[in-house]
């Protein structure tokens, strides 16, 4: 019996959404009107390329910033974001405090939203105070920005050491690995 339901709530489950593709597909474009691909090559000014950084160069630039924290003994917690805010790599040291991993991030993403680290972007908040209050930001020393060609194209951001200049120090050392 429950063999029967199962299947025949399947099947119901189904048909439903065959009919509801059907039903989409027909309110979005007339019948008449045949499907046209846009042709995507270079020498479309509607494209644009952009450089990333990708997942082994986010990973050295963290461990080089892991390494040069703990060849200090501090504990500290690195994240790297790529253009978008989106968290490419984030390291916890051991012994780093909880809330070092969310502001490692929120202080990588500032850095690559702003492009500038996060310790110029502090002193802005004397002229700005409301810049404080844009989401998933936070505006303390310890994120450095990415760029290719001047453009900002990822974040490295450091929380857990006793200031934010050393932060910042460390995270600099992620930086520097990725000229190497």
């Amino acid at each position: 019996m429950k063999k029967k339901i199962v299947f025949g709530a399947a099947t119901v489950a189904i048909a439903a959404a065959g009919t509801f593709g059907a039903v989409s597909a027909n309110a979005s474009a007339p019948a008449a009107a045949p499907a046209v691909a846009a042709k995507a090559d270079a020498s479309n000014k509607n494209l644009q390329q952009t450089t990333h950084l990708t997942i082994d160069a986010a990973t050295e630039a963290a461990q080089a910033t892991l390494d040069a924290a703990e060849d200090e003994n501090q504990r500290i917690t690195v994240a790297v974001v790529d253009r978008n805010g989106n968290t490419i790599v984030t390291l916890r040291g051991d012994g780093a405090g909880p809330q070092s991993y969310e502001s490692a991030e929120r202080k990588a993403f500032t850095a690559v939203s702003w492009n500038a680290p996060t310790s110029e972007l502090a002193k802005r908040l004397a002229q700005a105070p409301n810049l404080k209050d844009i989401p998933g930001t936070l505006f303390l020393g310890g994120g450095v920005p990415v760029t290719a060609k001047g453009a900002p194209i990822a974040g490295i951001g450091v929380a857990g050491a006793p200031s934010g200049d050393l932060d910042e120090k460390f995270a600099q050392a992620g930086l520097a690995s990725l000229s190497k």
